[in-house]
């Protein structure tokens, strides 16, 4: 039996990954027809989007909440203009019955206001009447597009305190999301990790997105199991499909390892949530 067709009862730990996930959305317009396709009361993250801003974040935030979803806003630093406006994002997410927030620097090449970095959000935040039972910053198990690895490790340390967990960027790679999470030990941060994997989705579409997100070795990874002659092989085999089985199961042995600390994966639907779904379900029903 290859990899990618073992079932989760077949592979040590995948269904303790596959029963603790958060779906990643983006508020586009799709966003309302895509939470109908989630389990009851599911952990949603809703993005902060560069067409919409983070007005339309907190107002999504706001819906899925009313519809009993556990909601985590993105309140990513650089679209956020000041204090007051951080207040006042603050004061409607809690209004709103929202305990979970994450905090990424954001891709805004120049930011709406005074924050450069979630580091300056967070510290100003950690003024203010609010706060979050839960923070969530950043990882990078590739790198960063424009921060060399000093950068990234400064940065989470100056993070940590103001955090309770990391989320990762996407990876395809499960060696190299459990490397990183060693070397964060080794430099003393033990926040638990919710790991990035893609959900269900078109191969080129995917591939797409995944170079405007900046990974890199990942898409090579896609192709190294048997090389290219392989990774052709296995597109036309799955239609075009990409499924993160192989992901899930290289990371599976490793979920209740305490050194590891993994609380749960972190799915990057794309707003592809139906395909996404049916695959997971299927995976815990085998």
């Amino acid at each position: 039996m290859s990899l990618n067709s073992l079932a989760a009862s077949d592979a040590p730990g995948a269904e303790t990954l596959l029963e603790n996930v958060r779906f990643e959305l983006m508020p586009f317009d799709s966003f309302d027809d895509e939470i109908q396709h989630l389990p009851e009361g599911a952990t949603i993250a809703i993005t902060t989007s560069p067409q919409l801003g983070i007005d339309r974040t907190i107002e999504k935030s706001e819906m899925a909440a009313e519809k009993g979803f556990d909601v985590v806003p993105h309140v990513a630093a650089r679209y956020v203009e000041d204090r007051e406006h951080l207040e006042e994002i603050a004061r409607r997410l809690t209004e709103a019955g929202v305990t979970d927030i994450f905090v990424p620097g954001g891709d805004r090449e120049e930011p709406a206001g005074e924050f450069e970095s979630a580091y300056d959000l967070l510290t100003t935040l950690s003024e203010t009447e609010y706060s979050f039972e839960e923070v969530g910053i950043t990882g990078y198990p590739e790198g960063h597009e424009f921060l060399d690895e000093e950068t990234l490790a400064e940065a989470m340390q100056k993070k940590e305190p103001y955090a309770t967990y990391i989320v990762t960027q996407l990876c395809y790679d499960p060696e190299a999301v459990l490397e990183w999470i060693r070397d964060v030990r080794d430099r003393g941060v033990d926040l638990p990790v919710e790991i990035g994997i893609p959900g269900v989705m078109n191969y080129k579409r995917l591939t797409q997105i995944s170079q405007k997100v900046g990974v890199g070795d990942s898409i090579k990874f896609l192709k190294k199991t048997t090389g290219i002659l392989g990774f052709v092989r296995q597109l036309i085999g799955s239609r075009g499909t990409y499924k993160p089985d192989s992901l899930v199961d290289g990371l599976g042995p490793h979920a209740d390892d305490e050194s590891y600390n993994i609380r749960g994966l972190h799915i990057y639907t794309f707003n592809q949530t139906p395909d996404t779904e049916s695959w997971r379900n299927g995976r815990l029903s085998t």
